[in-house]
């Protein structure tokens, strides 16, 4: 499985730069493989992304915004999706992935097992 971000590498928003090195810099820390798209530099991506991010989860004007995240073609969530996620400890859940072994999610299931042997 491949997770891939979809970002505007040229965005003119201060706001989308943050949120996509925020998305992108978390992957990066914790060692979770990705992919970036970029849909400034290539049109298969932006059109792929726009007609890919499901209708409920499109803004009601305009275009979906970067950083846009997937798991190979599974919409997995936005920036909000992803920070909530975070905050929750479910970023793997989030993203369709098993915990790796000592991470902190991975832990707390392991606890929550044995307490219910």
């Amino acid at each position: 499985m491949v997770i891939r971000v979809y970002i505007a590498s040229s965005s003119g928003s201060t706001a989308i730069k943050k949120k996509q090195q925020d998305v992108l810099g978390f992957l990066e820390a914790n060692k979770i493989g990705f992919e970036e798209k970029d849909i400034a530099a290539n049109e298969e991506n932006r059109k792929w992304m726009r007609e890919n991010v499901p209708e409920n989860n499109r803004p009601a004007t305009g275009y979906p915004l970067p950083p846009q995240i997937f798991n190979e073609s599974q919409y997995r969530g936005d920036y909000d999706a992803f920070f909530e996620a975070r905050e929750n400890n479910a970023v793997y859940a989030f993203l369709g992935l098993t915990a790796p072994p000592g991470s902190k999610v991975y832990n707390i299931v392991i606890q929550l097992l044995y307490e219910l042997w």
